[in-house]
């Protein structure tokens, strides 16, 4: 009796639970399981867009820094080129200047012979300066005042001109009608520029 009991428990188990029932019931638990695995890989792609995201944000924040960082170095690279190119230019504007203040001493010791070749020149006859020997003076002469001209060295000539004591240097003054007025008449000596500055200045007689 029992073992009928025991067949009759069992069938009504395999009655109840029928093929279809079963199907259905894997069918949930794989579409619960495919619904979990869509979920975590949602999440995961999730993760991934926010932390390339903030890798992104990262980058933009390294390459911000990085300009600043160039902005600045280029600036300080700018600022030391232009302090530079101002110190070789006033170097060689002091050296051009300590150069030509030692031109100037020299080459105003030197005039005191030109004076003299001038002045030794015209005391000559004119037969005297057919002499071998004058001629020869006077190719030095030439040739002293053809480097003075290269140095940069020139005679100004006042005579005529209105008297500027920049240039002039005025030891006799006479009064003349006939004459214009402030008026350079006479040249006793000779004086010299140097490029653009006054190395002797002229002695002369001014008029008016």
């Amino acid at each position: 009796m029992e073992e009928n009991k025991k067949e009759f428990d069992e069938s009504i188990v395999e009655e109840t639970v029928s093929p279809e029932i079963a199907e259905e019931a894997g069918s949930e638990e794989e579409v619960a399981s495919s619904e979990t695995a869509d979920t975590e890989k949602a999440e995961t792609e999730e993760k991934g867009k926010k932390k390339k995201k903030k890798s992104a944000a990262a980058l933009e924040i390294e390459l911000d820094k990085s300009e600043k960082k160039v902005a600045e170095m280029t600036d300080k690279y700018q600022r030391l080129m232009a302090e530079f190119e101002n110190a070789r230019k006033r170097n060689a504007k002091e050296q051009s200047h300590m150069y030509d203040v030692g031109a100037k001493e020299v080459l105003s010791k030197l005039l005191p012979v030109v004076d003299n070749f001038e002045r030794g020149l015209d005391a000559l006859s004119e037969e005297e300066k057919e002499n071998p020997f004058a001629q020869g003076i006077e190719k030095i002469y030439q040739q002293l005042m053809t480097v003075f001209n290269e140095l940069g060295v020139k005679a100004m000539d006042a005579e005529g001109k209105e008297f500027n004591p920049d240039f002039h240097n005025a030891v006799m003054h006479m009064e003349d009608e006939s004459m214009g007025e402030n008026l350079v008449v006479e040249e006793f000596q000779k004086g010299y520029m140097y490029k653009e500055s006054v190395l002797r200045h002229s002695m002369v007689k001014v008029v008016n």
